[in-house]
């Protein structure tokens, strides 16, 4: 299932871990995800999402307040039940393992450049398949899995492309217009919205568009806190800003695009 990152040749189970047939070996963790993730594709020396961030997106998402957009992901995204499905900066992988138990004999992959996000993942589903690794160079074969899932995070087409079977489909989600738009009004004097254009990836075709918008009343500051914790904005508010909101409880606007793309037969 995985390729070595650094020769590309497969990797194989072994004692304790992987390896390829040019002796690169790769550990198992014991919550059972592998580190494919060397030390040249790394920026920082803990890159990714930090072990707070990671923390509080659990926290909310496992609360169910996100719950409306991984019930259209899953609605929008062509599966079956033997269909491997790779989730690209799955973070604690909330919305794959959604789908997952929503559908039994599905073969989930989730990658994240962040050990602490997919640590969290393997401990939350065990029995899934999970590793640290760049979505810029993705540890996989060529055409190796049916469908992927792009939750906010960055990659390469071309490493979409190339590891996407022909007919497969990409689901992204990025923030449309409005997206946490109460957050932005207390920290800028002029709010730029988000760019309603749908993004071309190269190789793919686009399929369909959904926008997915709500507006969430939080009930306890912790939901509240957590939200602007998940987000890099959180920077910008102060202890005193932070307070404010704890005691005013503001509705704050959610608001997605759901783009399906699809790679051509040939």
């Amino acid at each position: 299932m995985w390729i070595c990152p650094i020769c590309q040749q497969p990797l194989s189970p072994v004692p304790h871990g992987l390896a390829c047939a040019a002796r690169h070996q790769f550990d198992r963790a014991r919550e059972g995800y592998v580190n494919l993730l060397p030390v040249q594709q790394k920026k920082s020396k803990n890159p990714g999402d930090n072990p707070a961030m990671i923390e509080a997106r659990r926290r909310f998402l496992h609360a169910g307040h996100y719950q409306p957009l991984a019930e259209a992901i899953r609605r929008l995204l062509p599966l079956v039940a033997s269909d491997q499905l790779l989730d690209i900066g799955c973070g604690e992988g909330y919305y794959s393992q959604y789908i997952a138990q929503q559908m039994t004999g599905l073969r989930l992959l989730g990658i994240d450049i962040s050990k602490a996000a997919i640590k969290a993942a393997a401990k939350q589903s065990p029995t899934h398949h999970w590793a640290v690794a760049s979505a810029y160079q993705l540890p996989l074969a060529d055409c190796s899995v049916d469908a992927m899932l792009r939750v906010y995070a960055p990659s390469l087409d071309s490493e979409l492309l190339r590891v996407l079977k022909p007919d497969g489909y990409l689901l992204t989600v990025t923030p449309a217009p409005e997206h946490l738009l109460q957050f932005k009004q207390r920290v800028y004097q002029d709010v730029r919205l988000h760019s309603d254009e749908i993004t071309a990836i190269a190789g793919f075709e686009h399929r369909q568009r959904q926008r997915l918008s709500w507006l969430w009343q939080p009930i306890a500051a912790t939901d509240l806190l957590a939200l602007l914790e998940m987000i890099p904005l959180a920077y910008k508010f102060d202890e005193p800003a932070r307070q404010a909101l704890a005691e005013e409880l503001p509705a704050i606007q959610l608001d997605f695009y759901l783009d399906l793309y699809q790679k051509p037969a040939s």
